[in-house]
């Protein structure tokens, strides 16, 4: 009798549904405060056979969040970092405190920092925290600001002393289930940021900072993780769903991230594409990216297991959304960004020059750009009064395209206003005049290209160069001549740069051998006194690279 009874009971116990419970987790990366939708092709998403979509834009961002939350009633949103910093004027000319508010507004819970959250140094990211008026500013934009109302995480961000420097994660609870939210920034944070902004800080290894919180999570009985990773991989092109990606950093940290996280969320290289990559025990795990901007919010919806409280990984389903502007804006978004462009207006619509066509900051197959050799030629014209004779800039301090039909209604008018300006070089970097040899010379450009990246330089018209991109790394480049004549490897050579080139960032550490140092103006007001100057700028041609096989 008692077998039976058990022999009958195990199949009905065997068919009871595992509890579950469904959470949205909703994310988005590299915001840089555009509130307005923005222009050119950085406001368009390029789908998989090769069409595009206008997408972007803080109100239409609202909108899509909202809907996607009505879907699924336990929803997270959440940061992957570069909320702020390199934004255009709108939100910059407020120290980004308008975006500050666009971010509590939509209810955004968690956020890890990015490398452009230290533009202004630590204790102004403490102040994006925490709140107050700008210690030189003060309060421009509203009577107070009160900073955010999520916390910045960054697991893998210390104090010269090792001490930690931000949260290394918070706990999200969602559908009655605790999700621990593990922040980290990419490791080489200090390439890419001026040295002052960071000093007395120094950036771990992300996986070891990773999972070191994660077993802390563990401890505590949160089983749900997730990783918001401001670091990413690029692409060879695909849709907002595909996954074309070159491994590279994010790829590597999410095959060493530990098993007991769930989803990667990646940022920094504005990028996008929806992956699954397996964790160190085989099991898959998507890895996701939402290009830049506000145009993609990346969406990971999970089953997780009430008993257990773990995620139930096989259910998994993670996908980008566009950020179409085919919705109704979002009205209390819509009202903040109306003060900001309101308040912003008379600085942004001043006229400082006109193009004849589009100065678009993609480069041709060189690499070489028509803004970029624009941006370059003002410079060099901007600091002539130091004798220089190259001029030198960084496509990372490029950010957006001149366009012709720049008028909200699309009409081509060619005017270029300081608002556009400001949101191509939004950084106030510094220029300094630098003598190089032109064995230093050939050095930096050699730096264009290492085992992982090809960062191609933007040069003034009085530097042309030949590579080979089958040639070995650093042994790529030929054929230097400044002003039409070859390069001597023992001559000196007056060559000017932003201050964040000059020590050495994004790698070029072979500026930092430059001597005898003379300042120059801002990039910006180089770039907007030579627009000025030179009315009805056309695109220059592409003739200052030349690639052989």
């Amino acid at each position: 009798m008692l077998a039976a009874a058990v022999a009958t009971a195990t199949p009905a116990s065997a068919q009871r549904p595992v509890p579950t419970t469904d959470v949205r987790l909703i994310a988005f990366n590299d915001f840089h405060g555009n509130l307005e939708p923005p222009s050119g092709s950085s406001g368009r998403i390029t789908l998989s056979n090769g069409t595009t979509v206008d997408a972007g834009g803080a109100a239409y961002l609202a909108t899509h969040v909202k809907q996607l939350e009505a879907q699924v009633r336990n929803s997270v949103l959440l940061s992957a970092g570069d909320n702020v910093g390199a934004s255009p004027l709108t939100s910059a000319l407020f120290h980004d405190e308008p975006t500050i508010d666009f971010l509590n507004e939509i209810g955004v819970r968690a956020s890890v920092v990015g490398n452009h959250e230290f533009d202004e140094g630590y204790r102004e990211l403490q102040r994006m925290q925490f709140g107050g008026c700008h210690p030189t500013d003060g309060c421009q934009y509203e009577n107070s600001f009160r900073g955010a109302k999520f916390p910045f995480l960054g697991s893998n961000v210390y104090f010269d002393n090792g001490v930690p420097a931000l949260l290394p994660f918070t706990v999200q609870v969602s559908g009655g289930v605790p999700i621990g939210v593990i922040g980290a920034t990419l490791e080489d944070l200090p390439t890419v940021v001026t040295p002052t902004a960071i000093e007395g800080l120094k950036f771990g290894d992300e996986v070891e900072a990773i999972n070191r919180t994660s077993g802390w999570l563990d401890r505590l009985g949160i089983k749900a993780q997730v990783v918001l990773l401001h670091q990413g991989d690029n692409t060879g092109g695909g849709g907002p769903d595909d996954c074309k990606v070159t491994p590279g950093p994010a790829t590597q940290i999410a095959k060493g991230v530990s098993a007991s996280v769930d989803a990667i969320f990646t940022g920094h290289s504005h990028q996008q594409y929806n992956c699954v990559i397996n964790d160190p025990k085989g099991n898959p795990r998507p890895v996701i990216q939402g290009s830049s901007f506000g145009r993609l919010l990346s969406v990971v919806d999970l089953k997780i297991d009430t008993r257990t409280r773990d995620v139930v990984r096989s259910a998994t389903k993670a996908h980008n959304e566009i950020v179409t502007r085919d919705v109704t804006p979002d009205p209390a978004v819509q009202k903040l960004v109306d003060k900001a462009k309101t308040e912003s207006a008379p600085i942004a619509n001043r006229q400082v020059g006109t193009i004849t066509a589009d100065l678009k900051a993609a480069g041709a197959a060189s690499g070489e750009s028509a803004l970029g050799d624009v941006i370059a030629d003002a410079q060099l014209e901007a600091t002539a009064g130091n004798n220089a004779q190259i001029a030198i800039t960084n496509p990372g301090g490029i950010r957006a395209d001149l366009t012709y039909a720049s008028s909200p209604a699309g009409e081509g008018d060619g005017v270029v206003t300081y608002g556009e300006a400001f949101t191509v070089q939004p950084f106030s970097n510094i220029m300094q005049t630098i003598t190089l040899t032109g064995a230093n010379l050939k050095n930096v450009l050699e730096q264009q290209w290492t085992a992982t990246t090809t960062r191609i330089l933007q040069i003034s018209s009085t530097l042309h160069y030949t590579y080979s991109a089958s040639a070995p790394i650093g042994s790529r480049v030929s054929n230097i001549t400044v002003g039409g004549t070859p390069v001597d490897p023992n001559a000196t050579y007056r060559v000017s740069v932003n201050n964040f080139l000059a020590a050495g960032g994004d790698g070029f550490t072979e500026f930092t051998k430059g001597t005898d140092l003379t300042g120059g103006p801002v990039d910006l007001d180089a770039l907007t006194a030579y627009l000025g100057a030179h009315p009805g700028i056309a695109p220059p041609p592409a003739d200052r690279i030349t690639v052989v096989p």
